[in-house]
């Protein structure tokens, strides 16, 4: 069974933000801001609306990440 290492805190993944030079804050998974029900969803089938064409079969989950300085807002891949 894949994991995602960031939503199960084993690891941090830190993103400087490119318009201050902010470290970025990891929201959560991406989905999860769709509407008010994603988050509860089964994670894999949110994964066919995730905007990463192979995220399910490539075992990624997509992090939303923003600047709490600029409120720049950007999406991060990371491997389960």
């Amino acid at each position: 069974m894949d994991m995602c290492p960031l939503c199960n805190g084993f690891e941090e993944k830190m993103i400087l933000c490119p318009n201050c030079g902010t470290i970025m804050a990891d929201d959560g998974r991406a989905t999860d801001f769709l509407d008010d029900y994603s988050a509860y969803m089964d994670i894999d089938t949110m994964k066919l609306y995730d905007g990463v064409l192979h995220s399910l079969e490539q075992h990624e989950c997509v992090h939303q990440y923003s600047c709490g300085n600029c409120l720049h807002e950007e999406i991060a891949v990371i491997k389960e």
